[in-house]
């Protein structure tokens, strides 16, 4: 690889596809020496249509291409689990070039590496840093000038950002202000958000950042850039999901945990998600929030007895309770929204596999006073101010007994 005019390489880079984030086999159990088995906790080799009971999201390829062949796009978070597939599945409509954000040198690595080794070369920059850091943004747009935005990135964890609210914020929020502000000032043909359904009505710090990083999106009136956040419900065997966790817990002969005989969730898998995201690319809005429909929400404990039914595993449940910041059922619309359905609306509301949602936003200088609050919370990491402005921004924020009783404690 070469570098030119200083520490970026230039293009171009060998690159290729992998699996497109569905089963590549099905068996989910390992032989052993002795002959015994012991259940795979790798989440790839399961077959999940058979939990969901849909068939997988069919994706539109003669729209898809027309939006993503021949352009310049970057990709956010690029080495997570969702941008990582994303990436993957992009390379396969001939992109023009490809930019790679990524903050974490390991993910980084193992996605440039696994692309290196791969045939049908692409173009592509794998850079390591932050949305954070508006000089190194402006510093891509200057060099790359993408034109479509997919920003992946964030923090997404609940019970560890209820622990790390000023990093939820700064990089959710403030991370999501500065790369739109960037692709505005560029004039990016179109920014998409992969947001939450946790941003719906949000009861933790995560989702009322994911909440104002919707918010942000809708607030940009920028001529001639297209805005769009797409929420997604729990994508099935992402890092740091419970499907990872559940898996090793019946491979080591553990209790599988659950927290609440009732809790819901929606749930979709890596396919489907990097489906949605590549239809969003060509939705006819331009501007708003993008739902799929994902059907009803689905039992965790369903979801465990599942696995443990496929693994023949014999780990019994224990129910651990709601934790801070969690909910007993997502939902994809807050009480404040309601699906685009009058003539007129966005194309009636629709767009393809996707929904566009009627959503409250700010004014554009109230959404500016509040990132500035915001940024000055985290600077003087006041968390009795940084509330203060996430509940000007989202009021429907309803704090856990964790974040109200930290208050307490740092007032």
């Amino acid at each position: 690889m070469r570098f030119e005019g200083g520490w970026w390489p230039r293009f171009p880079v060998s690159f290729s596809l992998p699996h497109n984030g569905r089963s590549e086999s099905k068996r989910n159990m390992t032989t052993l020496p002795d002959g015994t088995s012991s259940v795979a906790t790798n989440p790839a080799v399961y077959e999940w249509e058979g939990f969901l009971r849909r068939e997988p999201m069919a994706l539109d390829h003669t729209q898809t291409a027309a939006s993503l062949e021949g352009k310049r796009i970057m990709v956010t978070g690029a080495g997570g689990w969702i941008g990582s597939a994303l990436t993957r599945s992009i390379a396969k409509f001939a992109p023009r070039q490809m930019v790679l954000l990524e903050a974490a040198e390991r993910s980084l690595y193992e996605i440039d590496a696994a692309l290196r080794q791969l045939p049908c070369p692409i173009e592509y920059a794998p850079i390591l840093g932050s949305v954070s850091h508006p000089g190194l943004l402006n510093e891509i747009f200057r060099r790359y000038h993408p034109q479509i935005v997919y920003h992946a990135a964030a923090y997404k964890h609940v019970p560890l950002m209820e622990q790390n609210p000023f990093a939820a914020i700064e990089n959710n929020a403030i991370g999501t202000s500065r790369l739109v502000e960037a692709a505005a000032n560029h004039r990016t043909e179109q920014l998409i958000l992969l947001s939450t359904d946790k941003a719906a009505d949000p009861v933790s710090i995560m989702g009322a950042s994911k909440r104002i990083a919707e918010l942000v999106v809708l607030t940009q009136r920028s001529q001639g850039s297209l805005m769009k956040a797409v929420r997604l419900g729990n994508v099935l065997g992402s890092e740091g999901s419970i499907v990872p966790l559940f898996l090793k817990q019946m491979s080591s002969g553990l209790p599988v945990t659950v927290t609440h005989p009732d809790v819901r969730r929606y749930f979709l898998t890596t396919g489907d998600a990097v489906t949605v995201l590549l239809q969003a690319a060509h939705a006819e809005t331009p501007r708003g929030i993008l739902v799929p429909d994902l059907a009803e929400p689905m039992k965790v404990e369903a979801l465990a007895r599942h696995l443990m039914a496929k693994t023949h595993a014999t780990s019994t449940i224990v129910f651990t309770g709601l934790r801070p910041g969690d909910k007993m059922c997502e939902a994809l619309l807050s009480a404040r929204e309601s699906f685009a359905m009058n003539p007129g609306e966005a194309n009636q509301g629709e767009a393809g596999p996707l929904r566009l949602v009627k959503s409250p936003c700010l004014a554009p200088a109230m959404m500016t006073e509040v990132l500035g609050e915001l940024e000055q919370a985290c600077q003087e990491r006041s968390l009795d101010r940084l509330l203060k402005a996430v509940l000007r921004a989202a009021p429907e924020y309803q704090p856990s007994a964790l974040m109200q009783a930290a208050v307490e404690e740092t007032a």
